[in-house]
């Protein structure tokens, strides 16, 4: 029965897909707009970044580390975004910022809030995003898109503007590909970058569901490259200026974003985040307290942006370069990744390690800690036979019921979903940026990242392994006498032997999607 019920939805699932084709065909008539005449801007040139206070004081330190780049760990979410607002206020020139989501929210508002204000100091403001991840925000983007400095465009954006999902049906393999890059470069000098998007609940500012991330500063010659790959976002042909895609807005509604940014500032939410401005200090500071600060060898990596249309080779893809910069692992592979779906070949790869006798540790989110329930379906098909072959799994828990989100670290709390994406091998070196091991990240989002050479974070997540993730997450272990899975919590002892705290209908969903073949999409 089960198996003639899978069969059924597989082939309800195509007809599915080819209906979704035939009304996107029928409505082709809806075209994107021309890119002829579209603006041209480069990054800033090394004379110009020398010019600066931040090329200056990041040119200094360069000099001392030379063919190093600098990095600076962010794991609290308010200090990662004092950052962000630190960089924009001390900005001179430029500020080139790129981003799969960005909030109507607090945090949304105060850096958008931020970019104003740097315009108004004669700042070039580039803003990308893409345009599945800003809902609700076409009449704030429209007025900074108004000031002379700021210049907004949007990645593979979406036409019909009340409800974007059309564009799924109309345009789906285009729509399907999304850009998932993530960095905030001040003055082609200093960057953010990692995996946090904009919004309240990735800086810590929500009582929902919290995404414990991480991502860093990065100095030195490396943000250059970073600043290239900018461009050639900026410039490809999946960036449309917003005043193609968006209507006009009318002078009142203006006027009416620019009060809203002001409130913004002095709304009691706000409040946490000056505070945490304060507390991480100026930006001269920053870059003096060389303690936090690794100089270490390090790689950019970054998927080409003609992967927004589907035009790659696999050589250019950022898995093809992880893998050529982190290397075979001679001991051990350590991967935090709140998406994970490793497909047969990626299973497969896993095991072999294990059996190898390298240490093969894997985090990523529970059933009742995801967000997504169709990746944990593409997921759990996979875990009986990477468990049973020596890979170490864990699962994230939910700290349910706790309201406090101060002091929030990597693996967050407060009802948390881990976010943060990164991989360690051999003890010794490590990627931090957008990617996770899903398909999806592989074939179709556009992702980037940095791989250093840099055994003390890899010593750090090593002892985070040890002593924080079995407190935090429960341990995927294959009963000996049974062909079922346990979930074993270190914090307790308990033993449980269905997927923790879920309800009978989630499990019900994750067993039905895990018939489809959907994998590819997720």
């Amino acid at each position: 029965m089960k198996k003639w019920l899978q069969l059924a939805l597989k082939y309800l699932f195509r007809l599915i897909l080819v209906i979704f084709v035939i009304i996107g065909v029928s409505m082709l008539g809806c075209s994107l707009p021309s890119l002829q005449g579209r603006s041209v801007s480069k990054s800033l040139s090394v004379e110009e970044i020398n010019l600066t206070y931040l090329g200056q004081s990041v040119g200094s330190e360069q000099k001392r580390h030379p063919d190093l780049a600098g990095i600076y760990l962010l794991p609290d979410p308010r200090l990662a975004f004092a950052a962000r607002t630190i960089l924009a206020q001390d900005a001179e020139k430029t500020l080139d910022i790129q981003y799969y989501i960005w909030k109507k929210d607090t945090t949304g508002m105060l850096l958008l809030h931020a970019l104003y204000e740097a315009a108004d100091r004669g700042v070039k403001v580039r803003l990308l995003l893409d345009d599945n991840g800003t809902n609700g925000l076409d009449t704030e983007l429209m007025a900074l898109n108004a000031h002379p400095n700021i210049e907004v465009r949007l990645f593979n954006p979406f036409l019909f503007r009340p409800f974007k999902q059309v564009g799924f049906l109309t345009d789906f393999m285009r729509s399907n590909r999304r850009m998932h890059n993530k960095s905030f470069i001040a003055d082609n000098s200093i960057s953010v970058l990692g995996g946090r998007n904009v919004g309240d609940e990735y800086f810590g500012a929500t009582d929902g569901v919290l995404f414990a991330d991480l991502d860093n500063l990065v100095s030195g010659d490396l943000v250059q490259m970073v600043s290239k790959s900018f461009d050639e976002y900026w410039d490809s042909q999946s960036a449309y200026p917003i005043d193609l895609i968006v209507e006009p807005i009318t002078q009142a509604e203006h006027d009416l974003v620019l009060v809203s940014l002001l409130q913004a500032q002095a709304s009691p939410e706000a409040v946490r985040y000056i505070q945490a401005k304060e507390e991480l200090g100026d930006l001269d500071e920053i870059l003096k307290n060389q303690t936090l600060w690794h100089w270490v060898p390090t790689q950019f990596v970054v998927d080409p942006a003609s992967k927004g249309l589907g035009i790659y080779d696999k050589e250019e893809l950022i898995l093809h370069s992880i893998a050529k910069t982190l290397g075979e692992p001679e001991h051990s592979l350590d991967i935090v990744s709140p998406y994970f779906v490793p497909t047969n070949s990626g299973t497969d790869y896993f095991v072999n390690l294990a059996r190898q006798g390298k240490q093969v540790r894997i985090l990523t989110n529970s059933m009742v800690a995801t967000d997504v329930l169709a990746v944990h379906s593409g997921y759990a098909k996979h875990r009986k036979r990477l468990v049973e072959n020596g890979v170490l799994l864990y699962e994230m828990k939910p700290e349910i019921g706790s309201k406090n989100i101060n002091n929030v670290g990597f693996l967050g709390s407060s009802g948390s979903s881990l976010h943060a994406k990164t991989f360690s091998a051999d003890m010794n070196r490590v990627f931090i940026g957008s990617f996770n091991f899903d398909p999806r990240s592989a074939k179709l989002n556009t992702e980037m990242g940095i791989v250093s050479d840099d055994a003390q974070l890899a010593r750090d997540l090593d002892d985070i392994f040890k002593a924080e993730v079995p407190q935090s997450a429960w341990l995927v272990v294959k009963n000996p006498d049974a062909d079922k899975l346990e979930w074993h919590d270190g914090k307790t002892g308990e033993i449980l032997h269905q997927e923790p705290l879920s309800k009978w209908y989630q499990r019900w969903v994750v067993t039905v999607l895990g018939w489809l073949p959907i994998d590819w999409l997720l």
